[in-house]
């Protein structure tokens, strides 16, 4: 009974197994073909006639494989085809989906997304119009980059810190000395120091408020530029003019040094004698500007006897008689009269006519309206003296004698 048992379980799970088998196989077979037919199509699409093929050259291509993705603007546009050296670079071969277009001056860089992720290709940048790239152009290694190396920035960071160190620059003790002045300056001035940061940035944002003013600065800046290039020969002269100067007073430079010596000694002597004489000094300021003040209240007079000085003293010179060694006058009794017209009253004569001399406003001489009689005329600045028995002088002088 429990043989017939076993031997039907055994059957039974032998059935199972081999139904299984032949459905994983079915299965298997149907996964193949299709993963054959992607990658028929993958490079159909890629390696095709429609694939755009490039050779990039870079200095390295570390983690860079056949497979590898190429990608614009983080997109995959292709793949890596072959990398392989060539001389002293690394010749990388890629195929690019012919219709995504790509600039003829295309950048490749070696993009390290991760310390673990797989490395890329990127082109740059994206095309925007103008030439493309064609199938089978190369991109030199003067327009390729690859990312810095962990082993090569520890390199440098080793290297940084073996020139510091006791072996390089501080090998006598220059770093410590710095580090220890530093820190000795810097010591008890940590306020200041974050006061001096804070209104630092105050600063940088007050530039940035008013960056308008500051680029109409640089406009005004550039403008003057302008205008000292467009006036070269003016400029010119100026500075061959301010260097024939600096020549001249750098050849007197010993008189100009004496000169200035003097002048202190000068300044000197005239600051002690103000001192010395401060009261006086005081004293006699204080009556000139009793003087000014009377001068400038008198002004008036002062322009009147300017203007009539001139005409009196010429008329004094045309009065001598050089032959007789006299002096020829008159006397002109109306011209005392206090009339409207009278030279005591209105010595400018404004408003009477020529040779009135104190007429009224009626009349002239002793039959006007209740007005004095008329002066006789004066003569005339700078005429002659009328000889004697002329009818003009007797007529003036009315019979008198000298």
């Amino acid at each position: 009974m429990t043989a017939t048992w076993r031997e039907r379980a055994a059957a039974g799970w032998a059935r199972l197994g081999g139904r299984t088998a032949r459905r994983a196989t079915l299965v298997g077979a149907v996964a193949f073909v299709l993963a054959v037919a992607v990658a028929g199509a993958l490079m159909v699409t890629l390696s095709g006639p429609s694939a755009t093929r490039v050779t990039a050259y870079f200095p390295e291509a570390v983690s860079v494989y056949p497979g590898s993705d190429v990608r614009i603007l983080g997109v995959k546009v292709g793949t890596v085809d072959s990398v392989r050296p060539a001389g002293g670079l690394v010749r990388v071969i890629m195929s690019v989906n012919g219709t995504v277009p790509v600039p003829a001056r295309a950048d490749a860089v070696v993009v390290v997304p991760s310390i673990v992720a797989d490395r890329y290709i990127q082109l740059s940048p994206a095309y925007s119009g103008g030439p493309r790239l064609a199938s089978g152009a190369q991109i030199p290694a003067g327009r390729t980059a690859t990312p810095v190396e962990l082993d090569q920035l520890y390199a440098a960071i080793t290297k940084f810190a073996h020139d510091l160190g006791p072996n390089g620059v501080n090998k006598h003790g220059a770093l410590s000395d710095v580090i220890n002045t530093g820190a000795k300056n810097l010591a008890g001035n940590g306020k200041a120091f974050g006061t001096m940061i804070y209104q630092f940035s105050q600063l940088q944002r007050t530039l940035a408020g008013s960056r308008g003013n500051f680029f109409a600065t640089i406009d005004n800046l550039e403008m003057f530029t302008r205008m000292l290039k467009n006036n070269n020969g003016q400029v010119r002269l100026a500075q061959q003019q301010l260097a024939q100067v600096s020549s001249f007073l750098a050849a007197d430079r010993q008189d100009l040094s004496r000169a200035l010596n003097q002048l202190a000694t000068a300044l000197g002597q005239v600051q002690g004698f103000v001192q010395s004489h401060r009261h006086a000094l005081k004293s006699n300021l204080r009556k000139l500007q009793a003087v000014t003040r009377i001068l400038a209240n008198e002004r008036s007079s002062l322009a009147q006897s300017l203007d009539n000085y001139p005409l009196a003293a010429d008329n004094l010179l045309n009065a001598y008689d050089p032959g007789n060694g006299t002096l020829d006058a008159r006397g002109d009794l109306n011209e005392i009269s206090l009339g409207r017209c009278s030279y005591i009253t209105n010595p400018t004569q404004q408003g009477c006519p020529t040779g009135a001399g104190g007429s009224g406003a009626g009349g002239t001489g002793a039959g006007g309206s209740g007005q004095a009689a008329g002066a006789l005329p004066l003569p005339v600045a700078g005429a002659p003296a009328p000889s004697p028995g002329s009818s003009a002088g007797a007529g003036a002088s009315g019979g008198g004698g000298r």
